[in-house]
């Protein structure tokens, strides 16, 4: 990614390289062939490693080692990993590469231990393309007291109990995170962190914040003090429900848990026992490999089975179609799904409770009218006692190869809620130009009652976000306009250029809260954005904490909000905005 980022008067630059895409796949076997008992041990795949206790360290660490070291360097390769902890006890050092999952296999966080570390370092000077990894689901110990997990987006660390101090960066700069369900005993630091939200959480105590440090349900989290310093704070989470995972039983058996929909919370699910919620158990899902066809895959799923992505890349010539209520389709190690003949890589119907989590959505060469459809066009049915949950869920257009597509993920139904979400237009790599990995828009809400945590949108050649429901909530945005706009005749919307952030004049009642939108026009530094942010000024319409910059002042957006708020440009870099009106 060509990124440039302002701290302080360092200005850095940061260019990687493009990498292969991945070779399609061959048909796999029938769905009948692929689902494992309750007491069988579950083919997940050869990209699977399940460690037990019994192994000797030494062991254990050749392959977590051997999978790193493979995976350091792999920004945008094929290769996708998940390394699984029975419970019980691990000395060992995790270091988390691209498109790597580490994920302990208990109940309850503490139910496995990891006495090391589960950790992200620097790369290239900085962490600034630390993305597509995850940790969740342990405790973890960590060798001299303090563990690093330097990332920036679609690097979640969930269900996490870090028994000491965690910091967000390393010696470089960091851009943007997620933190949710999670414990540290001991300090937070923010360290370069431009923009973070911590969702659910708990901790000794918490340092640290640049342009915006987004807490909802955080426990013990700064006040609200936006923007000196930039803290955003909202006491409790309004609705929300965690992602489901996968754990093994007391009998050895393999089940997806699927937690609760909760409602005005703070702190942890687990801190005080087991988080509310159903087991499913392995049998009842089908256990997909990168071979399959989304035919296999829709079968499985008309036969009433969930679904488990093993980690991979699934190329589909159809979408993939969820038509039942409650269906749980988890993906492990950023199970990757692309669309190859301009179709949608996944459509859900409008029905309750479905929960989509763990999934990177990759724009195919041939343009795609949308990557993921929540509910068809017209969708009106209430939901807000089981609502639809997206965790987790990635999308991608170019970067891997050229990509292509109209509006990356459409929300129709009502009362979804989507739990750290980025939608990244590509700005490095391979298959990247303004004539190349075309996109218009990353995320559409016709949907009513929409509850969005974690959203990052980025370089979309028109609006980043379009909202049309009522009702609709944001906590926490990041966006960084197009960075490759050739001129200012070519990007245009009301005036000049397009809001990051749009909320449609037909809207009566939408909230928000943590947003920052920057600009970084390095094709063509003369390119002016009116605003950031435009909404309609009614009563019911109203946002807090919006920060915007111009990244080392290569551009301008003239407006944090509709007509209101300071400029950024090459003399006045960072400007704020506590409220709206």
């Amino acid at each position: 990614m060509l990124t440039i980022t302002l701290l302080g008067s360092v200005l850095t630059v940061l260019v990687t390289q493009a990498a292969v895409a991945a070779p399609p796949s061959k048909a796999g076997p029938p769905a009948s062939a692929r689902t494992a008992s309750p007491s069988d041990a579950p083919d997940f795949g050869p990209n699977v490693k399940i460690f037990d206790p019994s192994m000797s360290s030494s062991d254990i660490q050749s392959q977590l080692d051997s999978i790193s070291n493979q995976q350091q360097g792999n920004e945008f390769g094929g290769d996708r990993y998940a390394v699984m902890f029975k419970p019980g006890t691990y000395n060992n050092d995790v270091n988390v590469g691209y498109y790597t999952q580490a994920l302990g296999l208990g109940l309850n966080p503490d139910d496995v231990t990891i006495n090391g570390g589960v950790h992200v370092q620097d790369q290239n000077g900085g962490a600034l393309v630390n993305f597509w990894r995850g940790a969740e689901n342990f405790a973890v110990n960590p060798s001299g007291g303090t563990d690093t997990w330097a990332v920036s987006q679609s690097s979640p660390m969930r269900r996490v109990d870090i028994h000491g101090d965690l910091q967000l960066s390393d010696s470089g700069y960091s851009s943007g995170g997620f933190l949710a369900d999670s414990n540290v005993t001991g300090q937070v630091r923010s360290g370069s962190q431009q923009q973070w939200l911590s969702r659910n959480t708990s901790w000794g105590s918490w340092d640290g914040s640049n342009w915006n440090m987004v807490f909802v349900g955080a426990q013990n989290a700064p006040a609200q003090s936006f923007p000196n310093p930039p803290d955003t704070t909202v006491d409790q989470t309004p609705v929300v429900r965690e992602k489901p995972f996968l754990y093994v039983d007391g009998s050895g058996n393999y089940q997806v848990f699927a937690p609760s929909v909760r409602t005005n919370t703070a702190g942890t699910t687990w801190g005080s026992g087991t988080a509310p919620g159903k087991s499913l158990p392995i049998s009842q899902f089908y256990i997909a490999k990168p071979a399959d066809t989304a035919d296999t895959i829709n079968s499985a799923l008309a036969s009433g089975k969930n679904l488990l992505f093993t980690p991979g890349v699934y190329h589909l010539s159809s979408e993939i179609h969820v038509t039942r209520p409650d269906t749980v389709v988890l993906g492990l190690g950023l199970a990757t799904l692309t669309p190859d003949n301009g179709n949608a890589a996944m459509k859900v119907d409008d029905v309750n409770g479905v929960e989509i989590a763990g999934l990177l959505l990759d724009a195919g060469q041939t343009n795609s009218p949308v990557l993921l459809e929540v509910g068809p066009s017209g969708s009106g049915a209430d939901h807000s006692g089981d609502p639809t949950t997206l965790s987790d869920v990635f999308f991608r257009v170019g970067g891997a190869g050229v990509g292509k597509v109209s509006q990356a993920a459409v929300i129709n139904s009502n009362n979804v809620i989507t739990d750290d979400t980025w939608i990244w237009r590509a700005d490095h790599g391979d298959g990247v130009g303004w004539n190349d990995n075309t996109a218009d828009n990353g995320l559409v809400v016709n949907g009513d009652n929409v509850t969005a945590y974690g959203l990052a949108v980025e370089h979309f050649q028109q609006y980043q976000v379009i909202w049309n429901g009522n009702d609709g909530r944001t906590y926490f945005f990041q966006n960084e306009m197009p960075y490759d706009v050739p001129d200012q005749g070519t990007w245009r919307g009301g005036g000049n250029g397009y809001a990051a952030y749009k909320v449609a004049d037909t809207v009566t009642n939408h909230q928000a809260w943590g947003l920052g939108s920057y600009c970084y026009f390095s094709t063509n530094p003369s390119v002016v954005a009116d605003r950031a942010f435009e909404v309609p000024n009614t009563p019911g319409v109203s946002l807090h904490g919006l920060v915007t910059v111009s990244l080392g002042g290569t551009g301008t957006i003239t407006n944090i909000i509709n007509d209101t708020g300071g400029s950024v440009n090459s003399g006045n870099t960072v400007a704020d905005l506590s409220n709206y009106p």
